[in-house]
């Protein structure tokens, strides 16, 4: 089954990224891998302290996951899997990507202040022509009619 991997992070583009993937994966018959990176600076405190912290941040991640993971499985007929991974968020994704075969797009969304797509899109862009998958940018402020409408 060809999976559509989607970034969960705190941005607002998030939501239409996730939206999209879930929409794409319902109709193509396919499958959510839905990805959360903690970064390593989040750690680098006393050792018991950063094992709590890390906890936390892996609960934080449940908790926001479960909340996409309810309207996919309600609404889009899709169970989607949580990959929960910790390092520097571009090179865990390609990892992540290398090491499932079964990814067959990556789904990013596209911020749309002034500063720019976000990090993650600029960051993969640069890389894109190396990828072993395509790339989707979904741009954050697309409405759901929209979305719907294309995917």
């Amino acid at each position: 089954m060809r999976k559509f991997l989607v970034v969960l992070d705190d941005s607002r583009e998030c939501l239409n990224a996730m939206r999209f993937a879930a929409m794409r994966a319902r109709r193509t018959g396919g499958g959510v891998q839905v990805i959360s990176i903690i970064p390593p600076e989040e750690f680098q405190h006393w050792i018991g302290v950063g094992a709590i912290m890390r906890e936390e941040a892996r609960e934080r991640i449940h908790a926001h996951f479960e909340v996409f993971a309810k309207w996919m499985r309600d609404k889009q007929d899709v169970d989607p899997e949580l990959v929960i991974r910790e390092g520097d968020s571009v090179p865990e994704i390609l990892s992540q990507i290398r090491e499932d075969s079964e990814i067959g797009v990556l789904v990013l969304g596209a911020g749309s202040d002034k500063k720019g797509p976000g990090p993650l899109v600029t960051l993969l862009s640069r890389s894109s022509g190396d990828l072993p998958i395509p790339v989707t940018i979904v741009p954050g402020e697309l409405s759901k009619e929209r979305l719907e409408a294309i995917t």
